[in-house]
């Protein structure tokens, strides 16, 4: 007979900190040693004897009080608990955040107690003395961030494992046999903890959805959505509603608004977009001055608040756009069609519309409800060629409908007048402290199973700029307008640098015969406009580039205007793209609202909808770059035998992170790959040195490197080191 194999139990270092949550949860309540191990669920002689010895330990470090022999009370007031987040490391250690402490509480992996990444906690901090770092140790899990997990499922006889690619997940998923649906072994799954039983190592769950097979291209789509919490459809209800509303256009409903369909009207997107938010009219008036309208899909008309339709909406707060495919915020029948500023279709916009002198002097304003017919339907490409040209003949490879066309003189003129404009306007903004970001973005040519073909880089040109001035014309003035009657609205703010990553960065660039001034903030603005231009093409600029991106704040919606920083605006909102934000809906509403006379709305309920907006644009924003780097792990996959030139592009103890020169895929050089010398990381030159040779790799350096290893599931590229760039 075979012996029985029994796992053992995973012994304790001390109790204290099960003991501090116990006393902690029933503050006014004594407990003697028994109760505690009651509690614990521990009745072995050694358990106990380590639960009297840590109560001494305790009440002599005045934690606790012994009120009488052998009972114990929590302190009534303690400065030693605090509220806060936990914020996960890659290494099952992890870090406390709150705002009453300046630096991040360290958490040990024996004092996390359970909590996952971004929980909120309750945390008991000790060495809290002058020069000491703070520790802490979590004694109540307050809230948990999230409770759903994608992994994949590993099959036992009678109970599975889901094991997650997070790496600040430090726990798989205890899946017992009647909760395992329809998985199989192997596949991608969503998982919802509904238990972590006390004396259990991993927290017990059930399975929600089968995702698919890892690997698989839709598999891996879908399972970037369901680790965000993100909708890949429509509930029934929802598409049933708003294939009912009507989108007539109706005389009852022109009849109420501007009219300005015999107004030049045209739009400017990429080539493959759907969804046309937003329009630009052109009207030359007899004064020498011109009328400019920004024309903007009236969403609120059809999205009624209250609805299912708005509810839906609201949740989802943005659409997402992944690499291969968009999550409308709003179903199709409203964001491709009734919405969109479709060519030669009569449409209902929300408009500011601008009076402007021939040096981009905003004369007089006018925002309402207005009907507009669109002549064109531009792609930047078009617009640019016109630009560059000054040609109105837009040739076949430049065209979106597949064959050469020509452009009305009229719509020529009026492109290239709002291209002059637009450039007063942008050099305006930037001597007033504005900071031009124009990173390169990684695109993806994929075929009709969506594999990737090859990879291009988009770059703003003039036509992008065009509208991006007019669009940021729109939302200033608009913000301006609400802003100085000082009634509640929704902006979109943006704080000054971070300045200790300013000081990191500045760090960094050194490396690279780059500064930037920190005198004051105008001369941060101008400095890093400065770098920007001085890093435009060479082999550092994507890394630089992103370093200065990361250190600054991020952008969010608030009621409390604090102006936006980056654009160097002290009134800013979003009013442009109602389609796919929902804070642009807000603002329409509270716009016609105050446009008809309503008093100040409540500052409070704003809020609340600025944060969960904020909340869903970023959860969006992470899977926006998840589903970047699953494309080019997948596109790396078909060049494992090439190689590339490589920017080494950050440096840890463990090794390298490169970024391929030729299509800004990034992967890692682990330190033992690399074979010319024994090399340790230097944490104060930022290098791995080699310990005969003296070797350096540092940010920037050149080197060829080879794939290793191309993983779908983690999104995550290996390489291999091959030489040094001469």
């Amino acid at each position: 007979m075979s012996k029985k194999i029994r796992k053992p139990i995973k012994k304790e270092k001390d109790f204290s900190g099960k003991i501090l949550k116990i006393l902690s949860q029933s503050a006014n309540k004594t407990f003697n040693y028994k109760q505690i191990a009651a509690k614990l669920e521990l009745d072995d002689t050694k358990s106990r004897n380590q639960i009297i010895k840590d109560l001494k330990i305790l009440a002599a470090s005045k934690k606790i009080i012994e009120t009488e022999p052998g009972k114990y009370l929590i302190k009534a007031v303690s400065q030693d608990y605090y509220e806060g987040t936990i914020d996960m490391t890659s290494r099952k250690t992890a870090y406390f955040i709150c705002d009453e402490f300046e630096e991040d509480v360290f958490i040990p992996t024996n004092n996390l107690n359970r909590a996952l990444d971004k929980d909120k906690v309750k945390v008991y901090v000790y060495n809290r003395r002058k020069g000491k770092r703070p520790e802490g140790e979590v004694i109540e899990v307050l809230e948990r961030d999230k409770t759903e997990f994608v992994g994949v499922i590993d099959m036992q006889p009678n109970f599975a494992f889901v094991s997650t690619a997070n790496p600040k997940m430090y726990t798989d998923i205890f899946i017992p046999k009647d909760k395992l649906g329809e998985a199989e072994n192997g596949d991608v799954v969503l998982v919802k903890i509904e238990d972590w039983p006390k004396r259990a190592d991993s927290p017990f769950g059930s399975v929600i959805r089968v995702l698919g097979k890892p690997g698989e291209h839709n598999t891996e789509i879908h399972a970037i959505l369901a680790e965000y919490g993100l909708p890949s459809d429509f509930p029934v209800e929802v598409e049933v509603y708003a294939q009912k509303l009507d989108t007539s256009i109706q005389e009852s409903e022109i009849a109420k608004r501007r009219d300005m369909r015999d107004t030049l009207t045209f739009t400017i997107d990429p080539k493959d977009a759907k969804d046309f938010d937003d329009a630009l009219s052109f009207k030359k008036l007899e004064n020498g001055n011109y009328e400019i309208g920004i024309h903007i899909a009236d969403v609120s008309y059809y999205l009624e608040e209250g609805t299912i339709l708005d509810d839906e909406a609201y949740q989802r707060a943005t659409s997402v756009y992944l690499v291969d495919r968009v999550v409308p915020m709003l179903p199709e029948v409203l964001s491709n069609f009734a919405c969109s500023l479709r060519p030669h279709e009569e449409k209902y916009t929300f408009s500011a519309v601008f009076e402007v002198s021939p040096t981009a002097q905003v004369i007089n304003q006018w925002f309402g409800r207005t009907v507009i017919y669109s002549d064109q339907r531009f792609a930047y490409e078009e617009a640019q060629y016109i630009i560059e040209t000054k040609d109105n003949t837009i040739p076949v490879d430049v065209s979106i409908i597949g064959e050469s066309y020509t452009v009305s003189d009229e719509i020529t003129e009026a492109t290239l007048k709002l291209d002059e404009l637009a450039k007063i306007l942008r050099k305006k903004r930037m001597q007033q402290g504005a900071i031009s970001f124009d990173k390169v973005e990684v695109k993806f040519n994929l075929d009709a199973e969506g594999e990737p073909e090859g990879v291009y880089f988009k770059i703003a040109k003039d036509a992008n700029h065009l509208i991006e001035e007019f669009m940021l014309l729109a939302n200033r003035k608009v913000a301006e307008y609400i802003g100085k009657q000082k009634k509640t609205f929704v902006y979109r703010i943006h704080d000054e640098p971070n300045e200790d990553k300013l000081i990191a960065m500045a760090t960094v660039i050194a490396k690279f015969g780059y500064k930037i001034d920190f005198r004051n903030k105008g001369d941060i603005s101008k400095s890093l406009n400065a770098l920007m231009e001085e890093v435009n093409g060479k082999k550092e600029q994507n890394l630089i580039d992103t370093l200065a991106i990361r250190s600054m704040s991020k952008a969010k919606y608030s009621t409390d205007n604090i102006g936006h920083y980056g654009l160097a605006f002290d009134y800013y909102s979003h009013f442009t793209s109602p389609i796919r934000r929902y804070p642009d809906v807000m603002v329409h509403r509270l716009l016609q609202y105050y446009l008809d006379g309503g008093a100040s709305v409540d500052e409070e309920t704003y809020e609340t909808k600025c944060l969960h907006c904020s909340n869903m644009e970023s959860l969006a924003t992470n899977a926006e770059r998840d589903s970047i780097k699953y494309m080019q792990v997948k596109y790396m996959q078909d060049h494992q035998d090439e190689e590339f030139l490589g920017v080494i592009s950050g440096v840890t103890e463990w090794g390298i992170y490169v970024e391929i020169v030729s299509n800004k895929c990034e992967g890692m050089v682990r330190i033992r790959e690399i074979k010319d010398d024994y090399y340790t990381f230097d944490e104060k030159q930022y290098a791995l040195v080699g310990a005969t040779s003296d070797s350096i790799l540092q940010l920037g350096d050149e080197i060829y490197v080879k794939v290793k290893n191309a993983d779908l599931v983690k999104k995550q590229l290996d390489f291999h080191f091959l030489r040094r760039a001469e």
